[in-house]
Parts: structure tokens; sequence; C-alpha cells
């Protein structure tokens, strides 16, 4: 697809041109320098036609701290994939001395070079941008990305440079995927596994704590099938955050378990399973996401120190709530293992998507459960009547009693176990619903 790259240096505005043009609130948008890291990708349909925008962070190249200059390098790395860059300058500020530095970097690509003088807030401020067309650039577009002047003119003339290449809108909408959530808490390898999934440096990684902080999703395909995956900031607790940024990165993070198919929860295996870990495992079972726990740094760990049969007795005793998530041991600094996360993925998303039929249910299934719930001993009958699949993506059962009281949690518990042993409801949380009987209206005696 026809790519753009919004790049420039920080706090000019290239997040909010870019939630603009692609229509979404992908990019966190703040007045704090520095926000957008990773770069982002986006498509955005303009006169029945789409091509791809890529955000990109601030640009400070002689920049000696770590952060800035990983940021840098995903420019460079966007850079290389654009057909147009687009440099966002402040009109208001005028031209800087690092506007000016970025040129010839920018120029070295031998890409188009426009630049979109943003912050031009109404027809009388369009004069600022006078200056700027000193720079030499291909086009110079006065913009307002926050209010939306002449981003009609900017799209317009994408679309014109692109021409064949600029993609038809497809009739069908967006191809089916699966959505792949990586989440943890800060600093366990969640951009490092990305990238390994990934084959590339999609994301920035660092041992500095919090160094994602826009959600960034990337689209793989891989033997046949379509990956959504999505790299989240590290979730922290509640209070734990300071900056309003951190803060928004969390809550980003949390809508996108609410959107995901799949959730990998990652766990560091040299600390084992935290309070924190605990939390972001509710997290994922609120959302309805299926869920694989996910062992990271397993490299790093002692022969003798744990097993996963260890980690699987703390999972149940610390997260009882997630017992049902399969597990599995891996290394994003070496690959060991992460190959095998695809078919697990699919084999997810795939469970969480079945519809069982009525009549399974109450002809082959209750009959077997109710032999089941004799067979363990208990005095106790197991008053089921009718069960019926209400929902899917998670799995929704409805269950018709016989009592006015609700069922018992171990028993509900129980229900749900054999639901998920007789049809391999794969790593996906089942919830069960109950319908109790309407108890008769009392009737006063006669006199």
């Amino acid at each position: 697809m026809f790519r753009v790259a919004i790049v420039g240096r920080p706090n000019v505005g290239k997040s909010t041109l870019f939630n603009r043009l692609t229509g979404t609130r992908k990019a966190i948008v703040g007045d704090e320098p520095g926000i957008t890291r990773d770069r982002l990708y986006g498509e955005v349909r303009w006169a029945g036609r789409t091509f791809e925008l890529l955000d990109t962070g601030g640009m400070i190249p002689a920049s000696g701290e770590t952060i800035p200059i990983r940021i840098f390098e995903q420019v460079v790395r966007a850079v290389a994939e654009a057909d147009i860059l687009v440099l966002v300058v402040d009109g208001r500020a005028g031209p800087t001395p690092l506007d000016e530095e970025l040129l010839p970097i920018l120029r070295k690509s031998g890409r188009p070079l426009w630049v979109a003088v943003n912050k031009l807030d109404t027809a009388a401020q369009e004069p600022l941008a006078a200056p700027f067309y000193e720079f030499g650039a291909d086009e110079v577009f006065p913009v307002s990305a926050e209010h939306s002047l002449g981003v009609a003119e900017l799209l317009d003339a994408v679309i014109a440079s692109a021409g064949d290449r600029a993609a038809p809108e497809a009739e069908g909408g967006r191809p089916e995927e699966i959505a792949v959530a990586v989440v943890g808490r800060p600093n366990v390898g969640k951009s490092a596994l990305v990238n390994r999934m990934l084959g590339t440096e999609r994301a920035i990684v660092s041992e500095i704590p919090g160094t994602t902080r826009d959600a960034v999703d990337t689209i793989l395909q891989r033997d046949g099938q379509r990956f959504r995956i999505i790299d989240t900031a590290g979730i922290r607790r509640k209070g734990r955050t300071d900056e309003r940024t951190e803060k928004i990165s969390v809550i980003v993070a949390r809508k996108n378990l609410e959107k995901a198919d799949v959730a990998l929860l990652l766990i560091d295996a040299e600390e084992g399973v935290t309070k924190l870990d605990a939390a972001i495992g509710g997290y994922a079972v609120e959302s309805g996401c299926s869920v694989i726990v996910v062992l990271n740094k397993w490299d790093k760990v002692g022969k003798d120190a744990y097993t996963l049969d260890t980690f699987r007795e703390s999972i149940e005793r610390r997260m009882k709530y997630l017992a049902f998530a399969p597990m599995i041991s891996v290394s994003a600094l070496t690959g060991q293992r992460v190959a095998r996360l695809f078919p697990m993925i699919v084999r997810a998303r795939a469970a969480r998507r079945l519809r069982i039929p009525t009549g399974a249910l109450n002809n082959l299934f209750v009959p077997e459960v109710a032999e089941h719930w004799r067979g363990s001993g208990t005095s106790q009958p197991l008053d089921i009547q009718y069960i019926t699949q209400a929902e899917k993506e998670p799995p929704l059962f409805v269950v018709f009693t016989g009592k006015s009281k609700p069922l018992h949690f171990s028993t509900e518990r129980f229900l749900t176990n054999q639901l998920r042993d007789k049809f391999d409801f794969f790593a996906t949380p089942i919830r069960v619903e109950q319908r109790l009987k309407k108890p008769r209206p009392h009737r006063a005696g006669r006199e």
C-alpha cells in the first residue's frame, strides 16, 4: 500500500494530525514532549481510495539518551518504508534550528518531502506558513490538525501523488484477522516478544520501565492466517501511575484487551507470579478475551529453580480464575518456543467462536454431567432442567434450574469444567447465567 510518514521534532502535533487523518484516537496526544515513541500505522480512506499513514516520535538527532536514540532509529525505519515524507512544523513558533537540522537528514532518503505547517487555526494565520517555503520542500500545506483546516487539501494531494497505488476501499470491510493483545506489567519483555513474533524491530525495547506508551499494533500474515499483534503499555496498579501520559497508556492497554480475541499474559519467569500479574490476569478475564499465560525469560531460569508445574500451582493458588488458561515457557531474547504461540492462538480463537447446538447440550451433555455429578459422591441432586448457549466470543450459557436459589459456586464451577472438557473450549473463559425457578405467589387464607 502507498505509505506516508509523518515526521518532525517533538510536540509539533504529529499525533494529532495522525488521529485526524485516520479518523481514530489511536495515538496518545498531550502537551508532554516525546509521548509517541514507537512508529504507529493507520489506514486513511479518502475519495474512495486508501493509503497507509505512519506516525513517528519526535526526532532529536544529537541526543545521547537511550529513549531519543531508539525513537530516532524508529523514525529512520519509517522513512525507509515511506513513499512521501510529511514534515510537521509549528506554524506559530516559526522555523526552529531543530526543524532545519532535520531537513538534510530527510532529504538524504530521496523521498518527496512535504511540509505541513500545523497549528494555524484560522485563515488569518495562514501567512505564518510563508517562512517555511524557504525549506525548499516539494509542497507546503498550512493546516490545523486540531480543527481540521487544510486537511482536505493535504489528502487530495496524497491521493493524486499515489495514483493507482492508492488502493480502492474494500467493499467487504477489513479482512478477517485475529487480534492478539500482549499484556503484562512493566518490563516483562512485551515489546521484545512482539518483535520476535514479527521478525523485525517493530517496537522499542529498553530496560527502562514504561518505554511503550501507545498500543502499537501490526498486521502479520502467517500460514494463511492474518494476525493483528498489539503491543501494549505495561499495566501498573491504580495510584501507582504519576504522569498523565502513563495513566492514559494504561487505559489504552485495558481497552485493547476488550477488543482482543486472545491475550498473551506475559509473566517474568525469573521473578515468578506477583500480585500485579494476578491483577492484570483479572483484567483479561473481565474483558472476556481468551488467555494464554506466557512465561518469558525462561532461558534465564535455572533448571532446578522452577518447573512449569511449579508455575501452574502458583497460578492456581493466586489466580484461580485463570485455571483454564494454557501455559507456555518462552524466551523472547533467543526465540525459544515463540513459534508455538501461533497455533495456540489460532486454536484459542476457534474455541471462543464455538456454537454448541441446544440439542447436543440437553440430550447428551446434561445427562452425562448428571452422571458425573452422582459419581462425585455428593448427596445433593444436580437440578438442571435446560441449557442453551446464548452468545459466543466468549461463550455464554444460560442454565435453567428447578430451584429458587442459585446453584452453589462449586456446582457452577463443576458445570463450567464439564463444558470445557466436553467441547474443548481451549484457553477461553466460559460464562454461566442462571435462570431460577420463580416462587409461586403466596395466597392469603380465607377468613
